[in-house]
């Protein structure tokens, strides 16, 4: 009798055990999983849900968001996912189809950049996606994520949103920081020169004047003629900039040889404009980014 009770104590333990083991995993398995397509949005959302969700970022630090692939597990994890966050206005185009078949399949997505106000491009009716060099706009975005997270069923939403208001307060910090050390510039020096259309938004913010692009469009994929080119070069010369900022992540060629066209001494300058970079790269962090950003573009517009 004692043997047979000591059996069925010994067998009620393990399938106790199993039933422990069992709710883990299922609870494992039903965590809250968001993909997000860029790395400066996978930061925005990382923040926001801390341990609230599994958070995916396909684009790897230092990746061209124009550009970029996706692998076919990635694109399998997109199908299964809570919620896909992308940029949209048209700057994944490498993962646009990826995007586009998770929306016809049913996956909640979330568009953030057509939530925020976007503007076109200059002289063109071609949304600009590059809304996040405008911290308003950015806070904005982040207040957009937070609420459609907060909406997922099951998802810890004192967490999340704690995160957000802790999140708000720092890009709300940055928003000023930004707006202190630009107003350092006098007006005629806010003038920019890049290498593609990207600070469309931060010259609307903090009233810059874009000169030009050496790549006269919203891509980096684009290529500038030599008529494009001395257009540009006659534009340096007359107003004056100090410096040509190009994106750190791509060869800064086209600006040297605009610098050498222009017929004066023009610093050429790095930016992280459109990726992140991996941790120590400067800018790991979007506001990391755009403190690095900030302070380069006052150094090298600053009369010397």
């Amino acid at each position: 009798m004692r043997s047979l009770f000591r059996l069925c104590a010994v067998s009620l333990a393990a399938l106790a055990a199993l039933l422990l083991v069992s709710g883990c995993s299922s609870s494992d398995t039903a965590k809250v999983q968001i993909v997000v397509t860029t790395n400066i949005l996978g930061d925005m959302t990382k923040a926001i849900a801390g341990a609230a969700a599994e958070v995916l970022v396909l684009m790897p630090a230092g990746a061209d968001p124009h550009q970029f692939a996706i692998s076919a597990q990635q694109a399998a994890r997109i199908e299964r996912a809570t919620l896909l966050v992308h940029n949209g206005l048209g700057l994944e185009t490498g993962v646009q189809r990826q995007v586009t078949a998770a929306q016809d399949s049913g996956v909640p997505t979330l568009s953030v950049g057509e939530r925020v106000d976007p503007i076109t491009y200059r002289n063109s009716d071609r949304p600009d996606p590059h809304f996040w060099t405008d911290p308003a706009r950015a806070r904005r975005a982040a207040e957009v994520i937070s609420a459609r997270m907060l909406a997922i069923p099951g998802i810890d939403v004192e967490a999340v949103r704690g995160n957000s208001a802790r999140y708000l307060t720092e890009l709300s910090a940055l928003d000023t920081w930004m707006t202190e050390r630009f107003a350092t510039l006098a007006p005629e020096q806010r003038r920019l020169v890049t290498n593609h259309h990207v600070f469309g938004y931060l010259a609307q913010r903090f009233d810059f004047r874009v000169i030009g692009a050496i790549v006269p469009s919203g891509t980096a994929l684009a290529s500038p003629s030599a008529s494009d080119l001395a257009e540009l070069a006659t534009a340096v010369r007359d107003s004056g900039v100090p410096t040509i900022f190009a994106d750190s992540s791509q060869p800064d060629r086209l600006a040297r040889v605009l610098a050498e066209q222009a017929g004066v001494h023009v610093k050429v300058a790095a930016l992280h404009t459109e990726s992140l970079t991996a941790p120590g790269g400067g800018a790991a962090t979007y506001l990391e980014m755009m403190r690095a950003n900030t302070e380069s573009i006052v150094t090298g517009l600053t009369p010397r």
